[in-house]
C-alpha cells in the first residue's frame, strides 16, 4: 500500500462504525496517526485497538467536545492534517414533512450539520497554522437529489453540508486548505441494514434506481475519502465528490 499518509494527523468522527471504521483502517494503513471521535465509547476504543489508532470520546453537537478534539489532537502529535467530519444520523423518526415532528427535525440537524460547523471551526486554525490541510465533510447524494421516500431533515441537513464545504473550500482555498464534500449513494453499513430491514420494500424502492445493481461498500467511500484527502487530489476543492453507483446520472436503470 503507498504511504500516501506518512508522518500525517487525521481526525474522524463517527470512527467507531461504518464509513468512519472503514476510512479509520484505509488511512492508517496508509501511513497516518488516526484518531478516532466517537460517541459510543464501547465501537470508538474497538475500533482505536484495531487500527492502531487513538480514541476521543466526543459528542460532535457539544461545542467544548469539538473544540478539545482538535486542540488536544494539534497539541500531542504536532499537526492536523486531515479532518473527515462524517458522523451522522438517520433516525425512523425523520420522514415526510408531514409527520416529522420538530424536536426530531433539530436532532437530525445538531448531529448532520451543526456537527459539522463545528468540526471545521475547530479544525480550520490549527490547518491555516501550518499552511495546509485537507477537510472532508460527508454530505450525500440525497443533497443533489430529491426523494418521494423522504427523510426530510436528513436531506436538508445534507444540502447544508454541501453549501457549507462550498464556502469554506473558496474561502480558505489559498491558504492551502481544502474542503470537499464526500456524497456517497446508499452505504451497506450497520445504519443502513437496520433501517431497511425493517422496511424491506423501502430498501427495494432504493435499489431500483441505483444503475450498479447494489449498495456500496463501505470500503469504496473509504478509498473515495482516502483519495480527496491525499495530495492526489491536490486541485480539487470546493467540490462535490459524488461516489453513488451513477444514481445521480441516471434516469432510466437497466433491467
Amino acid at each position: 500500500m503507498v504511504q500516501r499518509f506518512d508522518g500525517r494527523v487525521a481526525v474522524i468522527t463517527g470512527g467507531g462504525s461504518g464509513i468512519g471504521l472503514a476510512t479509520a483502517r484505509r488511512l492508517a494503513s496508509e501511513g497516518a496517526k488516526v484518531v478516532i471521535a466517537d460517541v459510543d465509547a464501547a465501537a470508538g476504543k474497538a475500533a482505536a485497538d484495531e487500527v492502531p489508532g487513538e480514541f476521543v470520546a466526543t459528542d460532535v453537537t457539544s461545542e467544548t467536545q469539538v473544540a478539545a478534539l482538535f486542540d488536544g489532537t494539534a497539541e500531542k502529535y504536532g499537526s492536523l492534517d486531515v479532518a473527515f467530519n462524517n458522523a451522522g444520523i438517520s433516525p425512523p423518526d425523520d420522514d415526510s414533512i408531514l409527520t416529522t415532528g420538530l424536536d426530531a427535525w433539530k436532532k437530525v440537524q445538531e448531529v448532520n450539520l451543526t456537527s459539522v460547523y463545528l468540526c471545521c471551526k475547530y479544525a480550520i486554525p490549527h490547518m491555516r497554522r501550518q499552511g495546509k490541510g485537507s477537510i472532508v465533510n460527508t454530505a450525500s447524494f440525497v443533497a443533489v437529489m430529491g426523494a418521494a421516500t423522504s427523510q426530510i431533515s436528513y436531506t436538508a441537513s445534507k444540502g447544508g453540508v454541501l453549501a457549507m464545504t462550498r464556502e469554506l473550500g473558496v474561502q480558505f482555498a489559498r491558504e492551502g486548505i481544502r474542503v470537499n464534500a464526500l456524497c456517497p449513494g446508499p452505504v451497506n453499513t450497520p445504519l443502513l441494514r437496520e433501517l431497511f430491514a425493517k422496511d424491506p420494500e423501502r430498501a427495494a424502492r432504493r435499489l431500483v434506481h441505483v444503475p450498479m445493481g447494489r449498495f456500496a461498500e463501505a470500503t469504496e467511500i473509504a478509498a473515495a475519502v482516502a483519495f480527496l484527502a491525499s495530495d492526489d487530489a491536490s486541485f480539487i476543492t470546493a467540490s462535490q465528490f459524488l461516489v453513488d453507483g451513477g444514481i445521480s446520472g441516471a434516469y432510466v436503470t437497466p433491467l
